[in-house]
């Protein structure tokens, strides 16, 4: 639900020339990344832009482009970065400082996106599309008259554009002309009839005329052209309620529930409107739902009161009205019912002191009414709260602001931990592909009796491990013969027997017979950095297995409550110690100091544990030694944003997502995106 759905965002393709020098490779490279832009692989043009990036440096077109898609991706951060060393490579490219200034206006910054849209304007003042993208930045920086102007210059040489007709005519709304800004909606209309945004826009005109017929029509075809317009859905709900069709509301309401189950605006005004039908219990479980999303609610917890009262719940209903006058103290209503509340309870004293306050309060507002703020208007006793409200109130813009509107409170979890899977035999690398190396490594996974990779995977390949399975028990089994008969073994040979044995136990999560084989791949070879590595792996996942069993599953949750927020989520109170794995992974770091993956293995545990700050730490470490591992900076911004540190988290978020991780982009769009309304 937006004021402002569409900006006008079209791929400048043709403007970005390969350099004359390029060789075939990068032609190729760069065609095929510039149709993946196209075809909305937004994620796999990044990996090769990123490989142009590597090739030759100084392509800012392939910068540009990475930005195009991180833009796409919604990692502002991000495509801004990339747009500042495109102008730093070439600082008369026009399509960047077009560019940066959309995804500086994203982000708020509409000063500095209207001084690069100026100097886009000043090298290429015929290239319309600018007046277009700076009319949308002065609306959004609510320039409006300015906003005009520029979309006036749009429109000029493009009048068959429905989208500027749109956004003129919000400005208009804004201005408080609604005949020019319900011709500019009747124009869009008739450019473009299968566009439902234009008919939800003319609606609210008829609405504030009073025309409701005229704007249920609209709404209905707004409806009929796209079945999932939410934003259609709602507005139809409040004219249907104004209108009493009470069913009709409640069924539309529903249906932005359906399509958007966290959107606090349209819980309120459900749990209102069943309130007012009696469904209290119903109307109970919306105004927590409210209150969960924003705690600060002042009104949900008056209304929820209201609701505690009509079922004779006057405890209850005291506890809403205290938590509504703590947020307000100026509430006189809410004194006044709280003292009738106590008053039901027998509280006569405490009563008494209420309706004094609340007389006290009506006095105070009575020698202000004319309070240019409006504050005194919580102290206006004659005035309902109950009232259904419209998503550009003064009330959605305060208590339900830009994040709230839809609140995810979405479990996301940390990058697993890395340690030697079983992988594919005889794997091809990709050419230019981003690889750790290490010759301590690669000898290792050499010398095992089945194909390994030291990797974050949880997911083990579908690879038939039996045959694996069946030669390493005929080898141990030798082995260990030989030692029973004190003949010389190869302690290091058998070492390894167990090291592959527990892991294929590990795969078939037969975790107690894998710790055993790890134990005793230990005592063959005490020095061996791998076997730590996998063993303290292994014991973190014993403990995920039985969380999980026990439905307490150990995650990083984020939860948006004004501003992005983070916590450790436990459904029950039960914690667990990771002690043995971070001693492992200790040990390992110690043998191997120059492995970074210990580093990120302890990053994980120490969160699991509580202790952010040293996880940080490790991350931090890891990616010292190995700047390309994507896991870690993944990971450790969900623990800064957790910490509040929301910049520094969704910067390496945006390096995560650059480096391919791309649940990063999700959790960028939910928690490091500033919504429009």
């Amino acid at each position: 639900m937006k004021t402002l759905k569409k900006l006008f965002l079209v791929l400048v393709l043709l403007f970005a020339g390969v350099a004359a020098n390029a060789q075939y490779d990068i032609d190729q490279f760069f065609a095929r990344g510039r149709q993946m832009l196209i075809d909305g692989k937004y994620s796999m043009a990044i990996e090769n832009f990123n490989i142009l990036a590597r090739l030759d440096s100084t392509l800012y077109d392939a910068y540009f482009f990475r930005g195009i898609a991180k833009y796409n991706l919604g990692d502002f951060i991000g495509a801004e970065k990339d747009f500042n060393t495109t102008l730093r490579l070439n600082p008369i490219y026009t399509p960047a400082y077009h560019y940066r200034a959309i995804t500086l206006s994203r982000t708020g910054k509409y000063d500095k996106a209207l001084e690069d849209l100026a100097e886009a304007v000043d090298l290429r003042p015929s290239y319309t599309g600018l007046y277009f993208s700076r009319g949308v930045t002065y609306f959004l920086s609510q320039q409006f008259d300015k906003a005009v102007k520029d979309f006036n210059r749009f429109i000029k040489a493009e009048p068959r554009e429905a989208d500027a007709y749109l956004n003129r005519g919000a400005c208009y709304l804004y201005l408080g002309d609604t005949t020019k800004a319900l011709t500019d909606y009747n124009k869009a209309i008739r450019i473009n009839t299968f566009d439902p945004e234009g008919y939800v826009r003319r609606s609210r005109i008829y609405a504030m005329q009073e025309k409701f017929d005229d704007a249920l029509s609209d709404l209905d075809k707004a409806i009929e052209l796209d079945t999932t317009n939410t934003f259609a859905f709602f507005n139809r709900a409040l004219i249907r309620h104004d209108k009493h069709q009470i069913k009709g509301a409640l069924e539309d309401l529903d249906k932005v529930l359906e399509h958007e189950p966290g959107n606090a605006l349209t819980l309120y005004n459900r749990a209102i409107i069943r309130a007012q039908i009696g469904d209290y219990n119903n109307a109970l479980d919306d105004y927590d739902r409210v209150i969960a999303v924003n705690p600060n609610n002042v009104l949900a917890y008056f209304n929820r009161a209201g609701v505690f009262m009509d079922m004779g719940r006057y405890r209850d209903a005291m506890d809403d009205y205290s938590k509504a006058i703590n947020l307000y103290p100026d509430f006189a209503k809410a004194y006044m019912n709280r003292s009738y509340a106590k008053n039901q309870l027998g509280q006569f004293n405490s009563a008494r002191k209420d309706a004094e306050i609340a007389q006290a309060k009506i006095r105070e507002y009575q020698q202000r009414t004319g309070d240019s703020l409006g504050r005194a208007a919580f102290a206006d006793t004659t005035k309902k709260y109950d009232k259904l409200l419209a998503l550009d109130a003064d009330f959605a813009k305060q208590d339900f602001d830009n994040e709230l509107l839809q609140h995810r409170d979405v479990d996301i979890r940390l990058k697993p931990l890395f340690k030697f899977n079983v992988t594919e035999p005889d794997k091809v690398r990709m050419a230019l592909e981003r690889r750790y190396e290490n010759d301590e490594v690669e000898k290792f996974v050499a010398s095992m009796e089945l194909p390994v990779e030291l990797n974050s995977s949880k997911e083990g390949v579908a690879l038939n491990t039996t045959m694996y399975e069946s030669r390493i028990a005929k080898a141990l089994s030798e082995l260990r013969e030989r030692q029973m008969a004190k003949e010389k073994t190869d302690t290091v040979e058998l070492a390894h027997l167990y090291f592959a044995q527990a892991i294929i136990d590990g795969e078939d999560n037969r975790y107690n017979a894998a710790l055993a084989h790890y134990d005793a791949a230990i005592k063959n070879e005490p020095y061996q950095t791998f076997y730590y590595i996998n063993r303290g792996a292994l014991q973190a996942e014993m403990i995920d297995f039985i969380s999980s069993m026990e439905n307490n599953v150990q995650i990083l949750t984020l939860d948006n409550t004004g501003a992005a927020r983070a916590r450790v989520k436990e459904k029950n109170a039960m914690s667990y110690d990771y002690t043995p794995a971070i001693h492992d992974m200790t040990k390992a770091s110690k043998l191997m100091p120059d492995l970074p993956f210990t580093y990120y293995n302890l990053g994980n545990l120490y969160c699991l544990s509580s202790d952010l700050p040293e996880a940080i730490n490790q991350y931090t470490k890891a990616l010292e030694i190995y700047p390309a591992l994507k896991e870690a900076y993944f990971n450790r911004g969900l623990v800064l944003i957790f910490l509040k540190d929301k910049e520094k988290g969704c910067i390496d978020l945006s390096k995560a997502g650059e480096l391919g991780v791309e649940d990063a982009y999700s959790v960028i769009k939910k928690y490091c995106v500033e919504e429009e309304q």
